[in-house]
């Protein structure tokens, strides 16, 4: 019965396959971790500008006095860019080695659909993020043209409020967080896939529930507080 042999280039190839795939997965754990955290402090919002200012200061000086004011925000911002890079570099380097590998289309439509959404939706996410840290982090830019100068830039609850008062960044939020919830949905079931989580059957189905409650919760606590502000619900 013939046997198949990995020659040494076949290897190393299937090895830094994995190793990109084990990057996806930690950095996409790294990134579910944040944003949990993130939807949470979103929330804040709701309970008004003194309880959301306060929320966003307190960000600034955990640490004191042993690392400088916003230092540990500065940390995570770093670790998240860092991870960020290593996710993007290690998704489109194994998109381009899918795209290079496949002799004949994909037999099932539905993997040709996830393939394709969580490229395309992860590059949306990519430019979205970079829009996301200008609008909020630097240099801050306020969208609304009645909302301007140092009074609303400077002012956390303001700068949200003053955005999300505009309709169309509403609806680029709605489908940044539409792009999310599907790559959160299919990225939570790949890394625990990646991690060796899904041998069982059970595990399997458990993989895949995780995916959609993850999905489902951040998704939902990142779109009540634009949403709360553009039907007026909070704000001025």
């Amino acid at each position: 019965m013939p046997t198949t042999t990995l020659s040494p280039r076949g290897t190393t190839a299937r090895s830094t396959t994995v190793a990109l795939k084990l990057l996806m997965a930690v950095t996409g754990l790294i990134f579910v971790g944040y944003l949990l955290l993130h939807a949470y402090g979103n929330l804040k919002a709701l309970q008004g500008e003194e309880a959301f200012n306060s929320y966003a200061e307190h960000l600034r000086t955990i640490g004191e006095p042993m690392l400088p004011y916003a230092g540990l925000l500065w940390i995570i911002r770093v670790v998240l860019i860092l991870s960020i890079i290593g996710h993007a570099y290690a998704a489109y380097t194994l998109w381009s080695r899918a795209d290079s590998a496949r002799r004949v289309k994909y037999d099932a439509v539905k993997t040709v659909a996830t393939a394709k959404w969580m490229r395309w939706g992860g590059t949306f996410l990519l430019v979205f993020i970079v829009w996301h840290l200008l609008n909020f982090t630097v240099p801050k830019i306020s969208p609304n043209p009645h909302k301007q100068g140092p009074d609303i830039l400077n002012n956390p609850y303001q700068l949200v409020v003053a955005t999300f008062q505009v309709w169309w960044m509403v609806l680029i939020y709605v489908a940044a967080m539409v792009a999310l919830f599907m790559h959160l949905k299919h990225g939570a079931y790949s890394a625990q896939q990646t991690l060796g989580w899904t041998s069982t059957p059970a595990a399997h189905a458990r993989a895949k529930l995780v995916g959609w409650v993850l999905a489902t919760v951040v998704v939902v606590g990142f779109l009540i507080p634009p949403l709360a502000i553009a039907f007026g619900l909070i704000g001025d």
